[in-house]
């Protein structure tokens, strides 16, 4: 998988963590996912087309979406709710939409479908891609988020 097309979408994430919800979010080690467990407590997953097939997934530990939360929502967030879940959502929004116009720099254009969630521990993400996933986990300091992309 190529570095120039997986950047965009590492760089996103930290930019729109940022930006949006005042957290820094530190990469680590980047691995080729081999089953499709989550690595967190909610997820959302986000399917591509274009120049590329495939998909996007990030995937939150419970403290550390509840911090993001609380930050972009400004009053404490105890528990995984539907409202945390739309933010999900929308993160995941932003966080392809800014990979994508990183990527339109480049000479790559992709669309975006709308985001699905996925909460509770132990689910699945189903890529739609026939390639392999990157995955790339984060630190933050409430916690951990992994960034999963998927092209055929």
């Amino acid at each position: 998988m190529d570095a120039k097309v997986i950047n965009p979408f590492l760089e996103a994430a930290v930019n729109v963590l940022k930006t949006m919800a005042m957290v820094d979010a530190r990469p680590g080690r980047p691995y080729v996912k081999k089953d499709q467990v989550a690595n967190g407590d909610v997820s959302g997953i986000i399917g591509i087309t274009g120049e590329a097939q495939g998909s996007m997934s990030i995937s939150f530990e419970a403290d550390c979406i509840k911090a993001i939360v609380t930050n972009l929502f400004g009053m404490p967030v105890e528990e995984i709710n539907d409202e945390v879940k739309d933010a999900v959502g929308e993160l995941t929004n932003m966080i392809c939409g800014d990979a994508r116009r990183r990527l339109e720099a480049q000479g790559v254009s992709l669309q975006a479908g709308t985001p699905t969630i996925v909460a509770g521990p132990q689910h699945q993400i189903r890529h739609i891609a026939s390639g392999p996933c990157l995955a790339v986990p984060f630190e933050t300091d409430n916690g951990n988020f992994v960034i999963e992309v998927a092209f055929n």
